[in-house]
C-alpha cells in the first residue's frame, strides 16, 4: 500500500477472484521412460541452449513434437542427464545447460499453485510500481503427454449440488491455458519431466514483466539460479526487453524498459502450492476495515447472485503452549529484516514489525508478530520467496513506502506480505514532521535530523505498512473520532494517540500548541485502540463455530461496539473523496476542521519563522532544502485549507447494518458549513501575506509566489464549487422537511460571491492574488453556464459502460446565472468608486467576461 499522501494505493494484492475446480481431463497412464523417435523442435525452438524459444502455448524445446505431431518422450537418463544440477522440493528442478526442467509428481497434478513475479535487479531505480509483479493461481494439467499450465480461478462459484447447477458449473469453469509443455520424459512414479525455461525467458506473457508490451529477447535471456523447498520453488531470470509501440517502460519493479530502447531485469519467480487444508475463512464486514477476496455465488439460492466477501488475514492458530491467559501461536507472523537495510536502521524497523504485538495480544496471542534476521549463510534464503515475508530495503529516490500481500482467493489467507521502503521516504517523513511539528521538537528545528529521530520516523512508517499486510486498509474516519481539546490534551495522547489508528493519514500531531507540553514521542502516531479492535475482531478465534456462518453472530456483536465507542468506527480509503467531513487524508483533529485549522495555521506561521535558520545547516550549502520545505509548508497550508472545505454540502457517515438504529448519512448542520465558507474567504482566498516571506522568496526565485500561492487557492476554489457539492446540496433542499435544515445553494453562491469580491463595497485596491483569484471565479462560472460539448462516444469524457456519468450543471445553472447578474451590477457600481487603475481595469475585464458568458448560453 502506498504511503504517500495519494489514494493508497495501493496497498495491498489479491491472488484474483474464487470459481469451482474443473475436473481435469483424464490422462493416460505412461509408462516410465517411455522411448519413442526423437521429435523436432516446435516452430520457432530449438534443441539446444534455448537461444529462441518455441512460441507462448507451443511445444517445448528438446524433445517437442512437430507441429501436429504428439510429443514423443525420450528415457529419463537421456533428458536428466549425469550434467544436471538437481534440487528436490515440491517437485524435482534440474538445469542442464541452459535448460530448466521441472520434475512433476502425479500427485502434484491438478493441485492448486501461486506463481508470483518480483523484482530481484534493475539498470534503474525501483518506482512506485513496488517489487512484487502479478501473480497467477494455476495448475499443472496433463492431457496425453503434454503438461497444461492452466488458469485457476475462484472468482465464481455455484455451491449448488444438483445435476442442472453442475452442468451450469461447466459453463463458466473453462479457463485459461497458459502454456502447453511437451513431456520430456517419465520419472519415477509416472513424474512428468517438462522443460520449463521459456516460462522464465519471455515465452509466455504472463510471465514476462511487461506482458504484451514489450518483446522479450529469448537470446540475450536466461535463468541465472533456483531452488526448491518442500512448499515452493523459486527461480531467477535475467530478462532482457524490447518495448511494443511505444509503451511506458516499467515492469512490476519500476524499470524502464520501454524508456529508451532495450533493457535487462532480473525478476524472481515463485511458484508456491497453496495450502491443501484450506484456512477457514471470516466474512467480511464492511463496518470493520479488512482488505479480503470476492466470491460470486451463482446458485441462484436467494434468486439472484450472491457476492461473499472473506477478509485477508494470516492463519494463526493457538499451539498447546500458553504464556498467561495467551496462547503461542503454532506459527507467529514473521517478518524478515533486508539484509540491504543500513545496520543503524534495523533496531527501528523491528520495532516497527513488533509495535504490532499488543494488538495480538487483543486477539489473545503471546508475540503473534516477530521480527527476525535473514539467515546469514543460506544461499537459497532469497526475500523474493512466496513464502518469505520480509521488509525490504530499496535504493530509490521515490518518496513512498508500500505494504502488498498475497492472499489466498479460496479463504483470503495471506500467504506472503513484503513491506518495500524506498530509500527517499526518509525524506517525505523529514517534510511532513519539520512543517506540522517542528516548531516543538528541538532535534527538528536544524537539517539534518539526528539519527534517532530518523529512525523513529522510520518505525512509523514500517509500522503502517506492516499494518497494510496485516490485512487493514486505510481508516480515514478515525482522525474525526477524538474532539480537538482531547488531541491537545498531554494525558489523553499519552493514552490514546492524536488518531486512534495507525493505519490513517494523520501524520503528526500539528493541532499541538507549545503551552500543551504533549511529550515528544506522543507526536507521532501509534497503534492505537482502533487497530487494537480490529485485529481482536479479525483475529480471535471464536470457540465452536465451524463455519463462517456460525461466527456472524459473535462478529456482529464485536461490530456494534462502534456505537457506543466511535473511535471504533471504520471508513475506507473511497471516503477520503466522498462528502463526509470526517473522513479526511492527512488529517489531524477533522472532528472540527475549522478549529483544527486555526491551530494548525499558528504553527505554521512558527514554522515560517524558523526555516531559514533550520535550513542553514551547512556553510556554502545550496537553498535546496530551503526551497523543499518553503514549497511543503505551502502545501500542508493548502492541504489543511482543503479539510474545511470538505464541510460545506458534507454528510456524515456512520457504516451500519440492519438492526442498528439511526441513518447511515446525515446532512451537516447548515451553520457549521456557513462558518466554514467564512472561514476560507477570510483565510484561504484573502491573500495568505504570512507566507509571502521577501526573505525566504528573494533566495529562491526572481518571480513564482503567485503562482505557488494563487495555485493553491484555485485549487481549494475549484473544489469547493464542484458540480457534485453543488448537486448534493440541491438535493438537500428537495428532500428537507424543514428548510431551516439546510444550506440553501442560492445562500451559498451568495456568500462565495460577496466574500471574493468584498473589494467592491469598499473601494479598496485589488492585489494580484486577488484578481487572479477572481478571474478563477469567473472562469469557472463560465464553465458551469456554459459546459464542454460531450466527448465522442461518452457524456463529457464520462458515463460509458461502467463509468459514472460526471454530474450536469443543468439543475443549479439558473441560479449561477442570477449570481453573475448580481455581480455585474455589483462591479458596474464599483468600477467609479476606485481610483487604482489596475483594479478599474480588472473591473471592467470582469464585466466583458460576464457579458461574454451570458451571452453564449444556451
Amino acid at each position: 500500500m502506498r504511503f504517500l499522501p495519494l489514494t493508497l494505493a495501493a496497498a495491498g494484492m489479491t491472488l484474483g477472484a474464487c470459481a469451482p475446480k474443473p475436473k481435469p481431463a483424464p490422462a493416460p497412464t505412461p509408462t516410465p521412460n517411455q522411448t519413442g523417435p526423437r521429435g523436432g523442435a516446435a516452430p520457432g525452438g530449438t534443441s539446444g541452449n534455448g537461444a529462441a524459444q518455441p512460441p507462448a502455448g507451443g511445444g517445448g524445446g528438446a524433445g517437442g513434437a512437430q507441429a501436429g505431431q504428439d510429443p514423443q518422450p525420450r528415457p529419463y537418463a537421456s533428458i536428466v542427464t549425469g550434467r544436471a544440477v538437481t534440487k528436490n522440493g515440491v517437485f524435482k528442478v534440474h538445469q542442464v545447460g541452459s535448460r530448466l526442467f521441472f520434475e512433476i509428481p502425479r500427485a502434484e497434478l491438478g493441485k492448486d499453485f501461486v506463481i508470483v513475479s518480483t523484482l530481484a535487479g534493475t539498470p534503474n531505480e525501483i518506482g512506485l510500481r513496488g517489487t512484487q509483479g502479478g501473480n497467477n493461481v494455476v495448475r499443472f494439467e496433463r492431457r496425453d503427454h503434454r503438461i497444461l499450465l492452466r488458469e485457476a480461478r475462484y472468482r465464481d462459484i455455484i455451491s449448488d449440488t444438483a445435476a442442472s447447477q453442475r452442468l451450469a458449473a461447466e459453463l463458466i469453469g473453462v479457463t485459461r491455458i497458459l502454456a502447453a509443455l511437451n513431456v520430456e520424459a517419465y520419472g519415477p512414479d509416472s513424474a512428468a519431466v517438462v522443460e520449463v525455461t521459456r516460462l522464465f525467458t519471455g515465452g509466455v506473457p504472463e510471465y514476462t514483466a511487461l506482458g504484451a508490451r514489450a518483446q522479450v529477447d529469448a537470446a540475450r535471456s536466461y535463468v541465472e539460479k533456483f531452488s526448491a523447498y518442500a512448499r515452493n520453488v523459486n527461480v531467477t531470470a535475467v530478462q532482457t526487453f524490447t518495448p511494443q509501440g511505444g509503451a511506458p517502460g516499467g515492469g512490476p519493479g519500476g524499470g524502464n524498459a520501454a524508456a529508451a530502447g532495450p533493457t535487462t531485469e532480473k525478476y524472481t519467480f515463485s511458484v508456491a502450492k497453496l495450502p491443501e487444508n484450506p484456512m477457514m475463512p471470516r466474512l467480511l464486514d464492511e463496518r470493520v476495515g479488512y482488505f479480503g477476496v470476492t466470491q460470486r455465488d451463482f446458485s441462484g439460492a436467494t434468486q439472484r447472485v450472491e457476492t461473499k466477501r472473506y477478509i485477508g488475514r494470516w492463519r494463526l492458530e493457538c499451539s498447546d503452549q500458553k504464556v498467561g491467559n495467551l496462547c503461542v501461536p503454532k506459527k507467529p507472523i514473521t517478518y524478515y529484516l533486508d539484509p540491504a537495510t543500513p545496520a543503524w536502521l534495523k533496531p527501528w524497523i523491528r520495532k516497527g514489525i513488533e509495535e504490532w504485538q499488543p494488538a495480538f495480544e487483543a486477539a489473545g496471542f503471546h508475540k503473534g508478530i516477530v521480527a527476525a534476521e535473514a539467515p546469514a549463510n543460506d544461499p537459497d534464503f532469497s526475500g523474493e520467496d512466496a513464502t518469505v515475508s520480509m521488509v525490504r530495503w530499496l535504493p530509490s529516490a521515490t518518496e513512498n513506502a508500500v505494504g502488498p500481500s498475497l492472499r489466498d482467493p479460496r479463504t483470503g489467507e495471506i500467504l506472503d506480505a513484503d513491506v518495500q521502503t524506498y530509500l527517499n521516504v526518509m525524506n517525505l517523513t523529514r517534510s511532513w514532521y519539520f512543517t506540522q511539528v517542528g516548531h516543538l521538537d528541538p532535534r527538528a528545528q536544524k537539517l539534518p535530523f539526528p539519527d534517532t529521530l530518523t529512525g523513529r520516523l522510520l518505525q512509523y512508517v514500517t509500522a503502517h505498512e506492516v499494518g497494510h499486510t496485516l490485512g487493514f486498509p486505510h481508516n480515514f474516519k478515525a482522525s474525526s473520532m477524538y474532539p480537538v481539546d482531547s488531541v491537545r490534551s498531554r494525558t489523553f495522547v499519552k493514552k490514546m494517540g492524536h488518531t486512534p489508528t495507525l493505519m490513517d493519514y494523520s501524520r503528526f500531531n500539528y493541532v499541538a500548541q507549545p503551552e500543551d507540553n504533549i511529550d515528544l514521542e506522543d507526536l507521532i502516531p501509534k497503534v492505537g485502540p482502533y487497530d487494537h479492535y480490529a485485529v481482536m475482531w479479525g483475529y480471535t478465534p471464536i470457540a465452536n463455530a465451524r463455519t463462517p456462518e456460525a461466527e456472524l453472530p459473535t462478529l456482529d456483536k464485536w461490530a456494534r461496539m462502534q456505537d457506543s465507542i466511535p473511535w471504533y468506527r471504520f471508513s475506507g480509503d473511497n471516503g477520503a473523496a466522498g462528502p463526509d467531513p470526517g473522513e479526511q487524508s492527512e488529517a489531524v483533529g477533522d472532528a472540527d476542521a475549522v478549529k483544527a485549522t486555526t491551530l494548525g495555521v499558528k504553527n505554521l506561521k512558527r514554522t515560517m519563522a524558523m526555516l531559514e535558520k533550520a535550513t542553514a545547516w551547512k556553510e556554502g550549502s545550496t537553498f535546496d532544502d530551503l526551497e523543499e520545505l518553503y514549497g511543503r509548508t505551502v502545501g500542508q497550508w493548502a492541504t489543511e485549507m482543503g479539510h474545511v472545505a470538505r464541510i460545506v454540502g458534507g454528510q456524515y457517515k456512520q457504516e451500519k447494518r440492519v438492526g442498528q438504529s439511526g441513518p447511515v448519512f446525515t446532512p451537516v448542520e447548515p451553520a457549521r458549513q456557513k462558518a466554514a465558507v467564512q472561514y476560507l474567504l477570510d483565510n484561504a482566498y484573502t491573500t495568505p501575506t504570512w507566507l509571502l516571506d521577501r526573505s525566504i522568496l528573494s533566495k529562491l526565485e526572481p518571480s513564482g509566489s503567485l503562482n505557488r500561492v494563487g495555485n493553491a487557492q484555485v485549487r481549494s476554489l475549484g473544489s469547493l464549487l464542484s458540480n457534485d457539492r453543488l448537486q448534493r446540496m440541491l438535493e438537500f433542499e428537495a428532500l428537507a422537511v424543514n428548510k431551516r435544515d439546510v444550506y440553501p445553494v442560492a445562500s451559498f453562491l451568495a456568500d462565495v460571491r460577496a466574500g471574493l469580491w468584498k473589494e467592491l463595497s469598499s473601494g479598496a485596491p485589488i492585489d494580484a492574488f486577488r484578481r487572479r483569484l477572481q478571474r478563477v471565479y469567473l472562469e469557472t462560472m463560465n464553465t458551469k453556464i456554459n459546459p464542454p460539448a460531450p466527448a465522442p462516444g461518452g457524456q463529457g469524457g464520462g458515463g460509458g459502460f461502467g463509468q459514472q456519468a460526471p454530474v450536469g450543471t443543468a439543475d443549479f445553472r439558473p441560479i449561477l446565472k442570477a449570481e453573475m447578474r448580481a455581480l455585474d451590477a455589483s462591479l458596474a457600481a464599483a468600477i467609479g468608486r476606485t481610483s487604482d487603475t489596475m483594479t478599474r481595469a480588472h473591473l471592467q475585464d470582469a464585466r466583458d467576461q460576464i457579458k461574454k458568458m451570458l451571452s453564449t448560453e444556451k
